[in-house]
């Protein structure tokens, strides 16, 4: 009777850890979009298909042509030298694919540690015209399996123009004491709220996240984790996927995009104790290596103007800075709403572009010196690589009008051709990883980004120096 008793006990306090952790997923699992076929979606990628299986038959059958087109760079300077510039810059990058490669199977997620090892945690939402979303925000955060008296939940309004302020009343009422909320006097820009909850906060770790995404329940738990085990660790990302993927094309190809980016190239850089870019989505940052850099954080300018973009990248450039380590966690998965537009999409890529290129900037200051004890050659490797993107970008801008105009079957075929073949590497990864079907927009992708992106980089260049966050403005929502 007495065994029966215990296993009766034991069965119990299983069903009732089983059903706390079915609670603590519901609202996470509320979200998920129902998944249904798009025909248009189908027609974009048979024509992608269809285009690159084309082009591969036209190289083939151009290739006296090719030749001659080579022949004609070799015999003249200036074709000579770019040629010479593109091979080597095509070693380096396929030296560079190899060694992430490496570092990419030699990374490993940090585990979740207990309870009681857990530091106490801030984590900050500014939000601006956000709408109801910010309540799915906070009650995914809400609903994280993490120790409510170790949890500081902060939402701030940044002056938002919509009904934000009043779903963050909502989140209140719901939530009563387990978040506070706070509404700027008026739209300072995302910086300025999260310093207000830097300020605020009283956890060790501060987790940043925005207001256009859920986190999954054991999301914060494992994005701290490493500050745990590794007293050398003074910022963490996220791993970022895509929420409205079901909505709309562009959230589909750029699903697929975030993996590689993510779970490929800031898996190898977290092996190097150097991840470029903690994601503004999802990010953690120690308490003292914050303080270190915040009111120099606040205060940052470009070009004589205050700094109101790249606030993420320019607090991971000051941490590692610091001599600190930047870590990715794999494990520690967001979801977070891109745009469904191509107006939206090249918005936020020209925002992207312009942090890129100052905080390239600010690095070359410092990458080169003895900024940490640690080894610090993988960092400058991959500072330039980032670099090289950024000089090269109008030579090959150059060379490709020029290509297009002199020889448009054979920029067409041959650009055609190297999506399908360099693509193959994502597409296959993300397969690993995901999904096959999913895995091909990839392509489609690489054909977007080709045709109708690849102006963003030199325009970013040209003007790095605006300030705006061109996008959450009302009409961006319609």
């Amino acid at each position: 009777m007495t065994n029966s008793n215990s296993n009766q006990t034991q069965i119990s306090k299983e069903t009732k850890v089983s059903n706390e952790t079915s609670k603590k997923g519901s609202f996470f699992k509320s979200l998920s979009p129902v998944k249904s076929i798009n025909p248009w979606g189908v027609v974009v990628l048979v024509s992608t298909f269809i285009l690159m299986i084309g082009s591969g038959f036209l190289v083939f059958d151009l290739q006296n042509d090719f030749q001659q087109f080579r022949e004609d760079r070799i015999n003249s300077t200036f074709g000579l030298i770019f040629l010479v510039v593109a091979t080597g810059l095509f070693i380096f990058k396929a030296g560079f694919f190899i060694y992430n490669l490496f570092l990419y199977f030699k990374y490993k997620a940090v585990k979740s540690v207990s309870n009681d090892e857990l530091p106490t945690c801030t984590v900050i939402v500014p939000a601006y015209n956000e709408g109801k979303q910010v309540w799915d925000t906070l009650m995914s955060l809400a609903d994280s399996d993490y120790p409510e008296g170790k949890l500081e939940l902060l939402a701030i309004d940044d002056g938002s123009k919509d009904d934000t302020w009043y779903w963050m009343q909502q989140a209140k009422k719901k939530l009563g004491d387990r978040v506070s909320i706070f509404q700027q006097p008026k739209n300072k820009g995302k910086r300025h709220a999260l310093y207000r909850g830097f300020n605020l906060g009283k956890g060790e770790v501060f987790v940043t996240v925005d207001s256009d995404s859920v986190v999954k329940p054991d999301t914060l738990r494992n994005l701290v984790s490493p500050f745990v085990v590794n007293e050398n660790c003074g910022a963490v990302a996220g791993n970022i996927r895509v929420l409205n993927n079901e909505r709309a094309l562009l959230p589909k190809m750029l699903n697929v995009s975030f993996v590689l980016s993510f779970e490929f190239v800031r898996s190898a850089e977290s092996s190097l104790n150097s991840v470029l870019c903690t994601p503004g989505a999802l990010a953690a940052y120690r308490r003292s290596a914050v303080f270190a850099c915040l009111e120099e954080w606040i205060n940052q300018t470009f070009m004589g103007q205050p700094s109101d973009i790249g606030e993420d990248r320019a607090m991971t450039n000051m941490i590692l800075k610091q001599g600190k380590y930047v870590l990715f966690q794999r494990n520690a998965y967001c979801y977070t709403n891109v745009p469904e537009r191509y107006k939206g999409l090249y918005k936020m890529f020209i925002r992207w572009g312009r942090s890129n290129v100052r905080e390239n900037i600010q690095m070359s200051k410092y990458v080169f010196t003895n900024f940490r004890e640690s080894s610090k050659l993988g960092t400058r490797l991959l500072f330039i690589s980032q670099f090289s993107k950024i000089i090269m970008s109008y030579p090959f801008l150059v060379f490709m009008l020029f290509f297009i105009v002199m020889h448009p079957v054979l920029f067409i075929s041959s650009t055609f051709f190297s999506i399908l073949i360099l693509s193959s590497f994502p597409v296959l990864f993300y397969a690993k990883r995901y999904k096959l079907s999913e895995s091909f927009w990839a392509y489609s992708y690489s054909v977007l980004y080709t045709f109708g992106l690849f102006w963003i980089t030199p325009y970013a260049i040209a003007t790095a120096s605006r300030r705006g966050w061109l996008t959450r403005e009302l009409s961006d929502k319609k």
